[in-house]
């Protein structure tokens, strides 16, 4: 690891999770003490504290049950698709998305989240228009689950230097529906190492990544995300905006 997955849970006294094993474990088992709600968030989205007999750390959960009816995504889908998000990100190695579990909370199943604490002193209006090489393999990554809301807000630079992403919540869509603030690379070829990541993210998916991508998604959805990474190694660059579909969000932070 380069870096420790959280900070302290805030009011313990026990350590955060050290390792991607520790960070499941105390997201699956952990005991969930709710501190509040996030009120821009479009859904329901609470924060809190997990915590376990031996780790801590703090957490976002946003219940099934608060997720806002959406024409274009089915509904009660929303959390499955950010655990989905999660397994893609750790099949490309890329750690994009914080640990990621779908269980049982306070208000009933839904997404559980390790809180990443991102660096204040960063602009970030200024930091995503920069050529930084995460948000280059961030803008690959969205492009393959097929990410309809990377805000400004959605990408978490930390004080150690990487970058995460959260949010996925509306992603995997069989429609293309690509929004995003990072179209620096438009129509520009795919850096090697990406190559690589998309091959071994196609292996994946038509084995046990496909298998697991079942549990949250439609086959067609699974079969969509293939078909996304074919042909992103096909052509080798990066895509451009369809022309069918707002290309930027908004708000964009």
């Amino acid at each position: 690891m380069s870096e420790p997955l959280a900070e302290e849970g805030r009011g313990a006294d026990l350590p955060a999770p050290a390792d991607d094993a520790e960070a499941d474990r105390l997201l699956r088992e952990g005991e969930i003490d709710l501190e509040g709600r996030l009120l821009d968030a479009s859904n329901v989205t609470l924060f809190g504290v997990v915590r376990t007999a031996d780790l801590a750390a703090e957490c976002v959960y946003k219940p099934v049950a608060g997720e806002r009816p959406l024409w274009d995504f089915p509904d009660g889908t929303l959390a499955g698709r950010e655990v989905s998000a999660f397994l893609v990100s750790e099949a490309t190695g890329w750690r994009i998305v914080p640990p990621t579990v779908l269980r049982e909370g306070p208000f009933g199943p839904g997404m559980v989240q390790l809180w990443v604490d991102g660096d204040e002193s960063v602009d970030l209006p200024a930091f995503v228009r920069r050529d930084v090489p995460a948000l280059r393999r961030m803008a690959v990554f969205d492009a393959v689950v097929n990410n309809a809301d990377r805000k400004g807000g959605h990408i978490i630079p930390t004080p150690a230097g990487h970058v995460y992403g959260v949010d996925h919540g509306i992603c995997f869509s069989i429609e293309p529906k690509l929004r995003t603030l990072l179209w620096r690379w438009a129509g520009t070829p795919l850096p090697d190492d990406a190559v690589e990541a998309l091959e071994r993210l196609g292996d994946q998916l038509r084995g046990e990544l496909g298998d697991q991508l079942h549990e949250h998604l439609t086959r067609r959805e699974v079969r969509c995300t293939q078909q996304r990474v074919a042909e992103l190694l096909r052509t080798r660059v990066h895509p451009q905006p369809s022309g069918d579909w707002p290309a930027l969000p908004w708000p964009p932070f």
